[in-house]
């Protein structure tokens, strides 16, 4: 049978599929652990109720879930459902990416993103907290992204990244020398360098906008809990910021370009 052209590119969409719940997996120790800072790669996985050290026959992504039936082997205590809940979720990213992207190069690209921003808003969101660990690799690695796969946009993404960077750090100097406390943090700064870095900066006022009307929506679901909102309530950006960096990478180039 010949190879036929673009052959490749489809075989490389199971890829993704298969790795995604091993990668939430992973990505679940890195929510759980980074904010505790607790070793992530050296110390073996344990049940939380009973301390118990998990087997291979434990840690198959979802399926040790589903066929303990959301149990520890050994006490019987429930496990947490943010595990599947993980595993699934990165499944989703790898399986849109796959749905929009036809290209091998840009699908492992849009997953490796989707994943790394997926870890960052969980943690953000439960501990308002975007990790240099995560966050500052993901720079390099847009702009070496735009270099194998649109090499005349280097400079611009280079130039972008910079600029994200420092609007966001320049109006939180002046929300703190105005209002007295902090309004942004130096991860969303950060993290806005990664936008500019992986979609260059025509992008950048769309992702803040789309972050904030995300983070509109945070801070009504919190009233809705009846949680008392106020101008000091601590809102996370970084799902928004993900959110809207991710969707840009994917169809933002998709959009229709003004004929000229």
């Amino acid at each position: 049978m010949a190879w036929a052209p673009g052959m490749w590119d489809g075989l490389a969409w199971f890829g993704p599929l298969v790795l995604a719940p091993f990668i939430g997996s992973f990505l679940g120790v890195l929510v759980r652990r980074l904010p505790r800072e607790e070793p992530v790669i050296l110390a073996r996985s344990a049940c939380e109720a009973c301390g118990r050290r998990l087997g291979p026959r434990d840690l198959v992504p979802l399926a040790s879930y589903l066929m303990l039936r959301g149990r520890c082997r050994g006490c019987g205590a429930s496990v947490p459902a943010f595990h599947p809940a993980i595993e699934l979720a990165a499944f989703g990213v790898a399986l849109w990416a796959g749905l929009v992207e036809s290209e091998a190069a840009r699908l492992w690209a849009g997953c490796a993103l989707g994943w790394a921003l997926l870890a960052l808003a969980w943690i953000d969101w439960e501990h308002l907290w975007l990790p240099d660990v995560l966050t500052l690799p993901l720079v390099p690695l847009g702009l070496w992204t735009t270099w194998l796969l649109e090499p005349r946009l280097l400079a611009e993404h280079a130039v972008a990244a910079a600029l994200g960077y420092l609007a966001f750090r320049g109006l939180a100097t002046a929300y703190r020398a105005l209002r007295g406390c902090e309004g942004l943090g130096q991860g969303d700064a950060k993290l806005l360098a990664v936008a500019g870095a992986w979609l260059g900066l025509e992008a950048l006022p769309l992702v803040v906008l789309m972050a904030s009307l995300v983070g509109l929506g945070i801070a009504a679901l919190q009233r809705l809990r009846n949680r008392v909102v106020t101008a000091a309530t601590p809102v996370p950006f970084g799902p928004g910021l993900s959110l809207a960096i991710w969707l840009l990478w994917l169809h933002g180039t998709r959009l229709p370009q003004p004929q000229g």
